[in-house]
C-alpha cells in the first residue's frame, strides 16, 4: 500500500481521531470539564483497542498504523501526566520520573537505530506493568472526578507511588536488557 493511502486506511484513520481528541481532553481538564474529559478519555481508550482488531479484521495492517499506533498512545499518555499534573492531581515528581525513563529509552533506542547496533526494541516486562498500572491510574484519578466510588483516591495515590518506583527500575532493567543483547555475539549459521 502506498504511503498517502495508508492515511486512508480504517484504523489508521481511529488512531488519527484518537489524536485529534487530545486538545480537547486537555482543554477540557484544564476547564475542570470532568464529565467532558472522562468521555473524551475513554473513547481514547476504546479506539486505541478497537483500532488493532479493526486492522486485524479489515486486513489493514499498514507500515503507518505500526508507528502511529503507539506514537500516538505515548503521546496521550504523556499529555495526560503533564495536564494532571499542572492540576496537581499527579505530583510533579512522578511525573518527572515517567518522562526521565521515556527519555532515556527514547534516547538509546535513536542511538542504537542510528548505529545499526540494535533492532529490536520490544519493551521489557516492568516496562509493560509500568506502563499498565500508568493507564489504569490515569483511568481511576480521572474517574474519581466523575464517580464517588469509596477509597478510589487512596489506590490512585498507591499507584502513583508504585510508577514512581516502577520507572526508574523499568529504564534499568531496559538498560540491562539492550547492554546483554550488544554485548552478545552473533550466532553465526
Amino acid at each position: 500500500m502506498r504511503f498517502l493511502a495508508q492515511f486512508a486506511a480504517a484504523p489508521n484513520l481511529l488512531t488519527l481521531l484518537r489524536l485529534f481528541v487530545l486538545p480537547f481532553l486537555v482543554n477540557a481538564i484544564l476547564d475542570v470539564q470532568w464529565n467532558l474529559a472522562f468521555a473524551l478519555m475513554m473513547f481514547a481508550g476504546v479506539s486505541d483497542g478497537f483500532d488493532g482488531l479493526l486492522a486485524r479484521w479489515l486486513d489493514q495492517r499498514t507500515t503507518l498504523g505500526l508507528y502511529l499506533d503507539p506514537i500516538a498512545d505515548k503521546l496521550l499518555l504523556s499529555t495526560l501526566f503533564i495536564t494532571l499534573t499542572l492540576v496537581h492531581d499527579i505530583p510533579r515528581y512522578v511525573t518527572i520520573l515517567v518522562f526521565s525513563r521515556d527519555l532515556g529509552i527514547l534516547l538509546i533506542s535513536i542511538l542504537l537505530f542510528a548505529t545499526g547496533t540494535l533492532r529490536d526494541f520490544r519493551p521489557s516486562f516492568l516496562g509493560k506493568v509500568n506502563t499498565f498500572l500508568q493507564i489504569v491510574a490515569v483511568g481511576c484519578l480521572m474517574g474519581s472526578h466523575v464517580f464517588t466510588i469509596p477509597h478510589l483516591v487512596e489506590a490512585v495515590g498507591y499507584m502513583l507511588r508504585a510508577i514512581a518506583i516502577l520507572a526508574p527500575i523499568s529504564a534499568a532493567q531496559y538498560a540491562w536488557i539492550v547492554i546483554r543483547r550488544v554485548s552478545t555475539p552473533p550466532v553465526s549459521a
